[in-house]
């Protein structure tokens, strides 16, 4: 009964966010009542520190509130007031951020920074970026070339990697590097996304896994491979993210740019493969989706289907009715509205491997990781993907 309530409840915000209050205005002003601050966001309750998750909502808030008719002076002074906070005047982005840590994670809250200096003028904007993309320059690397995930995940890339680096790199290419570096970075943006491709493919289900590790010597990878055990719907998640970001910032005339957007056509021709025959949606584990307690997540169902909504707009696939759709059913599966406010809920908080946890990356493991709403991780794709579905 109580499923079949919030089915009804979900179809009829769809509704009347559409007529009233767009989801994507709704989404931003729920989140912003929930949370006092940014410096509340993701659970911090009132700490700063620099992170891609608060970063990630942030950027969502701006370019929400950039929506021809839509009120954005108050999510300006929220966003600016968490950035200017951290970022002092000569740039230097204070809290934990450490460039020596060389964590892709660290580079991905930059992203917003480009809006708020055009936004706001502050020059220790620029200064900060200028800062990010000298990590960029001295990330660590696998022998392949591509970026490791951080410095304690040694010759590690990681799907997730992807989404935090790339389209910042891609971006301050774009503004500020010179003409006669810039295709030169370009190539080496488009290299990342073939090269992780690459080696994460599963010819056995047509997805891609978690990570890899180029040493083939972490506990939780195959040793012949260097795979993890399973494709992780999040991950794949960022990493459709990432693409249907960079791809309208490469020129069309970039080595690997071709095989990138064979790429991310080729994950959603995949995709409806695993999807819940019921919802449309997507499991937590990809490529177990009949498996005992594999469940139905948010987060990378939002960015799912943010991604296919966007890479129609963008032309670079052929879904528009399977994406409006996805969306609708999206709206149904996971967002409540409840005391004037909208939840997404069932959202994986975090997964990852290794590290100080020792995760293994098998399917015990992703099954019984926390489950929350509103996390952040979702909540930016949500939001996106109700503008993109706005914009139809």
């Amino acid at each position: 009964m109580r499923r079949s309530l919030t089915i009804a409840l979900s179809a009829v915000l769809l509704t009347a966010c559409t007529a009233r209050e767009p989801l994507s205005q709704a989404v931003v002003r729920s989140e912003m009542q929930r949370n006092p601050s940014a410096s509340y966001i993701d659970g911090l309750e009132g700490k700063l520190k620099w992170n891609y998750t608060t970063g990630l909502e942030l950027k969502a808030f701006l370019d929400a509130s950039e929506t021809p008719g839509q009120a954005g002076g108050n999510v300006l002074e929220y966003v600016d007031a968490w950035y200017d906070a951290i970022i002092a005047e000569d740039g230097t982005i204070g809290v934990n951020y450490k460039k020596s840590n060389y964590s892709t994670d660290h580079i991905c809250p930059g992203r917003t920074l480009f809006q708020l200096y055009d936004l706001t003028g502050k020059e220790k904007y620029r200064l900060a970026m200028d800062r990010l993309y000298e990590q960029v320059l001295e990330q660590p690397r696998t022998p392949e070339g591509g970026f490791w995930h951080k410095q304690v995940y040694p010759n590690q890339m990681w799907l997730d990697g992807l989404y935090m680096a790339q389209p910042f790199y891609a971006e301050y290419t774009a503004r500020y590097v010179p003409d006669s570096l810039r295709m030169r970075n370009y190539a080496d943006i488009a290299q990342h996304f073939v090269t992780v491709a690459d080696h994460t493919f599963d010819p056995a289900t047509g997805l891609y896994r978690h990570a890899w590790d180029s040493s083939h010597e972490m506990f939780w990878c195959d040793p012949a491979t260097g795979q993890s055990a399973h494709a992780w719907g999040r991950a794949l998640g960022w990493y459709a993210m990432a693409l249907v970001e960079v791809l309208p910032v490469l020129p069309e005339d970039t080595p690997g740019r071709d095989e990138m957007l064979r790429i991310f056509r080729h994950i959603f021709e995949t995709l409806p493969k695993y999807a819940d025959p019921g919802t449309g949606m997507w499991y937590q584990v990809l490529d177990r989706p009949a498996a005992e307690g594999n469940y139905l997540e948010a987060t990378c169902s939002a960015m799912f289907v943010y991604a296919m909504l966007r890479g129609c707009r963008e032309g670079y696939l052929d879904f528009q009715a399977e994406a409006r759709k996805a969306y609708r059913n999206l709206i149904k599966t996971f967002v409540s509205f409840e005391r004037g406010l909208v939840d997404l809920n069932r959202c994986c908080e975090v997964a990852g491997l290794g590290g100080k946890e020792n995760r293994s990356g098998d399917y015990d493991y992703y099954i019984h990781e926390k489950v929350r709403s509103n996390d952040p991780k979702g909540i930016g794709p949500l939001i996106w993907a109700a503008l993109e579905y706005e914009k139809l």
